[in-house]
């Protein structure tokens, strides 16, 4: 379950057809504006999107003999980046590349917009770029970038060359669990299934303790038509998991198994134990979405962000629970109000999504104005231009 508001599975023309026809109750997640996640892969490169946020917020940059220049330019941009004003990053390297500043972490900045862009073949161009640079061996940008490179040969069906990175970074890091599971994952998809069990194992191996794995697992097994042998994982685990393993985890884990009734039942002691928590919020909702009560999944958002209102996926859900239950309004506004949270990580989607409730609440005009405004900063999503064209014709 993802978390923009659209029919994935349909196409965009009938979707239109069925809002004219008044089925506006039908709702599908799918998270494609983001360049780690894409449909039902759920949690594949959600992991990966922590190494990366990590590694830009680390120290990265000191690495080399590249502390000794300045990058303000490539500071910028980066920051532009975590704002995910794409195009403005762009410009902040052009100026940074005019100013002498290190072109290797320019190349990578680049790459990093143009994935943001989902311009996915020019962000491969300035991986490449950016690795060219590295002439005394791999270093932690070259590990980085190296990431962000298989992702993109990924997005671009390019599964071999994905593949064939993912095998240079296990050389460079053989304890590097996520690379296994990302290696799995994209053999997985290019019908090498024994070979990804393979990398899959390895990866458990290499992170017992680490609950997310085994979800992942699942999803790109279950994503792939294997979702029998990928619940044996998370099966496996509840049964090995013992006094070790919290409500949460125990949780989430019924959860992916479809098992919503016990799911609810570890959520709500985790709700007790650590009210504060948002992912617990979040996946508590999610299981009353899923049992049918809307409304109380709504409510379960709606006291989270009496105490909490900064965090922007929790306001996004509420509002996807109240388009469900077609209070338009009120989803309307509650996306406005999670898209109010500065440095918000779900602008884009939430935008979006605020877009679908104007259309829902039949203000076709102002959709439109504001689907002109999402296109001048996302201008490469292809479903919101043909959805644009639709609004011009109402």
């Amino acid at each position: 379950m993802n978390d923009s508001y659209n029919g994935s599975n349909r196409s965009i023309e009938n979707r239109n057809t069925e809002r004219d026809h008044g089925m506006k109750n039908n709702l599908d997640y799918n998270d494609r504006r983001d360049p780690y996640h894409d449909g039902k892969e759920g949690r594949i490169f959600g992991k990966l999107r922590k190494i990366v946020l990590m590694l830009l917020c680390s120290g990265i940059f000191m690495t080399g003999c590249s502390f000794l220049q300045k990058h303000e330019n490539i500071d910028a941009g980066m920051a532009a980046i975590q704002n995910q004003d794409y195009n403005g990053a762009l410009s902040s390297f052009e100026t940074a590349l005019s100013s002498g500043e290190d072109q290797q972490l320019i190349s990578r900045g680049e790459g990093i917009a143009y994935m943001g862009l989902t311009r996915y073949d020019e962000a491969i161009d300035a991986f490449l770029n950016g690795i060219s640079y590295n002439k005394v061996g791999p270093d932690n940008i070259t590990y980085d970038m190296n990431y962000y490179l298989a992702t993109c040969y990924y997005k671009t069906g390019q599964l071999k060359k994905a593949i064939n990175v993912y095998d240079s970074i296990v050389a460079l890091k053989p304890r590097d669990a996520m690379a296994y599971y990302l290696r799995g994952s994209v053999k997985l998809d290019n019908d090498e299934h024994d070979e990804a069990v393979t990398d899959f194992e390895t990866a458990i191996e290499l992170s017992k303790k680490d609950y997310d794995m085994y979800i992942c697992i699942y999803q790109s097994l279950d994503k792939n038509g294997y979702g029998e042998e990928g619940q044996t994982y998370l099966r496996n685990l509840l049964d090995q998991g013992g006094t070790d393993m919290s409500n949460y985890d125990k949780g989430r884990i019924s959860f992916y198994l479809e098992d919503y009734d016990s799911a609810r039942n570890y959520l709500e002691e985790a709700r007790t134990e650590t009210s504060s928590n948002a992912d617990v919020i979040l996946t508590l909702g999610k299981t009353y979405e899923m049992l049918g009560d809307y409304n109380y999944a709504a409510s379960v958002y709606n006291d989270y962000l009496q105490d909490d209102t900064t965090q922007a996926e929790v306001y996004n859900q509420l509002g996807l629970c109240k388009l469900h239950i077609q209070d338009y309004q009120s989803a309307l506004e509650t996306f406005q109000a999670g898209l109010q949270i500065e440095n918000n990580p779900m602008m884009q989607t939430m935008y979006y999504n605020e877009i679908v409730a104007y259309e829902y609440l039949q203000d076709y005009k102002q959709a439109a104005v504001e689907m002109k405004k999402y296109l001048a900063l996302y201008p490469d999503d292809e479903n919101a231009k043909r959805e644009y064209e639709f609004l011009q014709t109402r």
